[in-house]
């Protein structure tokens, strides 16, 4: 499988210092063979605008000590809208080091950073991000950019065209869309099925499937339209042996 474009932004008021990182980026991705797209920034006001519009990075590497306001405080709007994408910090000082797990930093890197440190920090935080994104979906919800674990996701309901995902743990989160869209993102994953129209199932949580409807473990009750009974149960029979669990 080819690696996933993936999305970076440098944020440093030196401009020597981005085009180091942007150098060195270039390098990495001719010798791992992954695409990036990138986009540099002098001021965390900047970033800040891009990520309030809405536009997702998977990784940021962020100077700390910055004219106005410092790369600390930016982390702390950054993850209002996103609480996914991967901060790096990059300073000179170990003074903001502890404060950077109140914003879970993926890393707190010491300037100047040589390639070895960049290269490791790369792989590390590249891996993380090619593994989150092949088992996820990324939501843009009333709070913000919210990537959405598979295995959370017990159903979606659509109504108009507004999505409506309900998770394991009772969130419940949504998004504009459309079912179809959805369910063509997810044709790769054997536990969803689409029972309605307008709904899509993790068959990972249905309790029981009587003639009329499926009720989930949360207790939802999902309509069967007339005739979908057969079809509905022998798909989920057929996941559950394909998974070697007992049936009684």
């Amino acid at each position: 499988m080819d690696p996933l474009m993936l999305k970076i932004a440098f944020c440093d008021d030196e401009t020597q210092e981005t085009r180091r990182l942007e150098a060195l980026l270039e390098e990495y991705a001719a010798d791992r063979g992954q695409d990036f797209a990138h986009t540099s920034y002098q001021s965390p006001v900047e970033l800040m605008a891009e990520v309030e519009k809405g536009t997702r990075f998977d990784i940021i590497l962020l100077d700390v000590l910055m004219p106005g306001e410092n790369g600390m405080a930016a982390a702390r709007e950054i993850r209002e809208y996103d609480s996914n994408v991967k901060i790096i910090f990059l300073t000179s000082s170990t003074e903001f080091a502890v404060e950077s797990y109140a914003v879970d930093a993926w890393y707190y890197q010491l300037k100047p950073i040589r390639k070895e440190d960049f290269f490791r920090l790369m792989d590390s935080a590249c891996a993380a991000c090619t593994r989150e994104q092949k088992h996820s979906l990324i939501l843009r919800s009333k709070s913000g950019i919210v990537r959405l674990e598979l295995e959370e996701l017990v159903y979606c309901e659509v109504m108009g065209r507004t999505l409506t995902f309900h998770l394991n743990n009772g969130v419940v989160l949504e998004s504009m869309g459309r079912l179809d869209d959805l369910c063509d993102q997810l044709v790769e994953y054997p536990n969803f099925l689409r029972p309605h129209r307008s709904f899509l199932i993790n068959m990972e949580y249905i309790a029981n499937i009587a003639a009329r409807s499926i009720t989930m473990q949360d207790g939802a009750v999902v309509p069967l339209p007339h005739g979908k009974y057969s079809e509905t149960k022998d798909r989920y029979l057929s996941y559950i042996f394909d998974r070697k669990q007992v049936v009684m």
